[in-house]
């Protein structure tokens, strides 16, 4: 009987650990990571301007959709026009099979044309786990005031289908335009799809 309980208890914690993670409405976990390049980047390095989350893997092919199109680029570019910072974050562990080195990875950015303001490095999770990131891609979206104001899909495709994007709803070019009006995000979270994160364990 006393396994079950200590079971019971050890699930319900592991379900508040889970749900205290990013929260829609409320202040964006603070966060510091490595670049491609090796700099250190900071949330707080940003106070006062937008920023978007968007977690990357070069090897998932719903992220070579959105790559492969141009469709994330122009949607990175579209907010660098706004003054958006844009972090990509790879938190794919080092042992995975199609895990990028921090060179490697910022080449890849770099050949696809990658708008992004950084790309982080996110090797050991902390990142990911803190904003419950799940697929690549995932992307967020936080407010001047460090609000989280949006999290999900980038649009309300969900397939590998390039073709898709032409009738697709960017969930992110929606989310931006209503941050730059003052107005509250009409769809603040959608179901994002694509590859489970491989997170070390």
């Amino acid at each position: 009987m006393l396994p079950r309980a200590l079971a019971s208890a050890a699930l319900i914690a592991f379900s508040a650990a889970a749900s205290a993670a990013a929260t829609l409405g409320q202040p964006a976990p603070s966060f510091s990571a490595t670049d491609t390049a090796g700099k250190t980047v900071a949330l707080g390095d940003f106070k006062g301007k937008t920023v978007v989350l968007e977690w990357v893997n070069p090897g998932c092919p719903y992220v070579r959709k959105h790559y492969d199109s141009a469709n994330m680029q122009a949607t990175q570019k579209a907010a660098a026009a706004q003054g958006v910072v844009w972090l990509a974050v790879n938190s794919t562990h080092a042992g995975a099979s199609d895990y990028l080195a921090p060179a490697a990875m910022g080449g890849w950015m770099k050949d696809k044309g990658a708008a992004a303001t950084a790309t982080l490095m996110d090797t050991e999770g902390t990142l990911g786990r803190a904003y419950g990131a799940r697929t690549t891609p995932h992307l967020y979206v936080i407010d001047p005031k460090g609000t989280l104001v949006y999290a999900g899909a980038i649009d309300s495709k969900p397939s590998a289908n390039p073709a898709d994007i032409k009738t697709a709803t960017n969930y992110v070019n929606q989310a931006l335009a209503e941050v730059a009006a003052g107005k509250p995000v009409s769809k603040p979270a959608s179901q994002a799809y694509g590859c489970s994160i491989k997170y070390a364990d």
